[in-house]
Formats: structure tokens, sequence, C-alpha cells
């Protein structure tokens, strides 16, 4: 199903025989280097539930990786973690940004590495959670490389990729440069446009821009992506959907919309939140309702299938299924992994 590592039931017995020792061999020793849980997997599929348990069991500290959950009041439709959730477990990178402000990779980057640093200076243990899968990158290998961002250059891309669609801009980009084109997916507007900017303002191609190697990583990353069979993950991302329409997700939007939401492009474009703008400036229509909920719906599903895409890339990561080992398992497996690893 994938290229990393599948644990299933049947093979937690072996777990630390299997995954420690390949690992040891595919990258550089990691001996020495302090050690961050990384849990990383598609939305919907219970990040938020395994990192809480983790947290109490091991006194771990969140670190957010969800591109959107650092914005105020932006709840609903990015499923934020509960203040009583909050209460229990510190959590960083979440409400820490006015929708009139940016946040990219680069600050999440800044900001994730400064505050491990903090977390490891009071002995707690920092776990990033989310499925923003370039930040999660970024945090691991370090920034994107290349010439700052450009707004004039990123701002007309962005519009034509709406306006003709991210395919044409992928064509573009894997006649420009084919050897990194290779490495992504057809449907990542995000590093399509980024890598066409890179091209637009150097001149040079994106592969030829150096790569950092394993061994400058600074920390012992243990990373995990939770999944689940997609026949089992669409229909809870769909329930997810549902359940945030009734918790008043269109009234979040009306209010944030009030407050600047279409002027943060990022924001607007996020996953529910575009889907709900263009339902408010239809007519409303009981057919138009409809028609906003289908589309939230497929969007999502679409996102969880680009996450799956995105990971099985990642080699650090290992793939454990969630779906057929009880949460107990699966959190005590990547507990003693933590506890056992170099």
């Amino acid at each position: 199903m994938n290229s990393g590592t599948t644990i299933e039931e049947r093979e937690l017995k072996e777990l630390f025989a299997q995954i420690t020792i390949p690992l040891r061999e595919r990258i550089p020793p990691l001996v020495k280097k302090k050690k961050v849980i990384v849990i990383a997997g598609p939305t919907a599929v219970g990040k938020t539930k395994h990192s809480l348990v983790i947290a109490s069991q091991i006194g771990g500290e969140i670190v957010s990786a969800d591109s959107m959950q650092v914005y105020r009041e932006m709840d609903i439709g990015t499923a934020k973690v509960s203040r009583e959730e909050q209460d229990r477990v510190p959590h960083y990178l979440i409400d820490v940004r006015d929708l009139s402000e940016r946040f990219n990779v680069m600050d999440f980057y800044q900001e994730a590495h400064r505050l491990i640093r903090e977390i490891h200076a009071k002995d707690a243990v920092p776990i990033i959670v989310g499925g923003t899968g370039f930040y999660l990158h970024a945090l691991i290998y370090g920034p994107p490389q290349g010439p700052p961002a450009a707004p004039e250059v990123r701002e007309k891309l962005e519009q034509e990729a709406d306006e003709k669609g991210t395919s044409v801009l992928f064509d573009r980009l894997s006649n420009a440069d084919p050897e990194y084109a290779k490495t992504i997916t057809g449907g990542d507007k995000h590093k399509i446009v980024r890598a066409l900017e890179i091209i637009s303002l150097t001149n040079k191609k994106v592969s030829d821009f150096s790569k950092n190697p394993l061994e400058e990583m600074p920390y012992n990353f243990r990373c995990w992506f939770l999944y689940m069979p997609k026949e089992i993950l669409y229909p809870l991302i769909e329930m997810r959907c549902d359940e945030m329409i009734a918790a008043g997700f269109i009234d979040e939007v009306k209010e944030l919309e009030k407050k600047g939401l279409r002027k943060n492009r990022n924001a607007a474009q996020a996953i529910g939140y575009r889907q709900c703008l263009e339902f408010l400036d239809s007519p409303k229509t009981p057919e138009d309702f409809e028609t906003f909920v289908a589309s939230f719906k497929r969007a999502s599903r679409r996102y969880a299938k680009r996450q799956f895409t995105w990971f099985r890339k990642e080699p650090l990561f290992r793939w454990l299924n969630v779906e057929s080992v009880p949460l107990e398992r699966t959190t005590q497996t990547i507990i003693q992994d933590y506890e056992q690893s170099f």
C-alpha cells in the first residue's frame, strides 16, 4: 500500500526488531541527538486523540503542524483542539496569528525549532502533530532553499492556477524542471507555484539547489504516519464535515469574512473555507447548500488522498494502521519506540 512500514496487530511483537535496525542502516547514526516525536496522518484519522494520550503518559508538550490552526477563530473548520484539551496538555502554534497576518513554512520552521528547544530545556518531550506535509518536511530537513518569496510573482502564478487549473502550471514545471516535477504530485499547488516562482526569479531549476543531507538533522525525529484504509477513513471524513456544519461552521465563516478572511489568500483557500465562501456568494438555495456540502466532502477526501501520496515519499515515517490496532496498543508502540531508541 505504501513505501513505508505498515504495522498490523500481528506484527507488534516484532516491532522494535523490524523498525530500528533497518532505519539505522538507511540513515546516518542519530546518537546523542535529542529525540522529537512526530505524528502525522490524514484528516480525521485521530492524530489529536493519540497525541493527547501519549503526551499525558510521558510528559509531552504538543506543537501543532497545521497551517490553518495558527489563525485565531478558525476553530470549527480546522478541527482545532478544545480549550479543555489545551488545558490538559500544553499546545503551541495554535491561535498565534490574526487573519491579517501571514504565516508560512519559514515561520513554522523557526517557531517550531524554538519551541522544541524550550520544551527540551524543561525536560519535557516535544510532540509535533499535524498533517501539513511540507511543514513537517521543513521541520526535519531544514527550510526551503531558494530566493525569498516575491508576492507579485506568487500572486500572478496563483491567479493563473485558479483560472486555468493547477495542471497547466504542472505541465509548465515538467517542461522546465522534469527532475523536480517527478518528486511532487500534479495537484500540489503550493509546491508547483513555489517551484515556478524560484525558476522565474533565478533562471535556475529547483533541482539545482542543494538539499540538506540527513546527517545534518538536528534531532532524532521519531516519525509516525497514522492511517486507516480509505474505505474506512473516507466515511469518517464525510461524517466530520457534517459535524462541522452542524456545529456552526457556516456562521464561523460569516464572522471570519467580516474580519478579512478573503484578504488572507491561504486561509480563504483552506479546505472547507473556500467551499463555504463560494456558498455564501451563491443565492443560498437548498440546491446551493447541497452543492456546498458535496464539494466540502470531496475536497476533504482529495486532501486526505494527497496526504497519503506525500508521506509515501517521506522515508523517516513509519506507517501505523490505527484501525486494526486498539488505541492503547498504538500509543504504547510510539512511546516504547521513543523510550528504547538511541
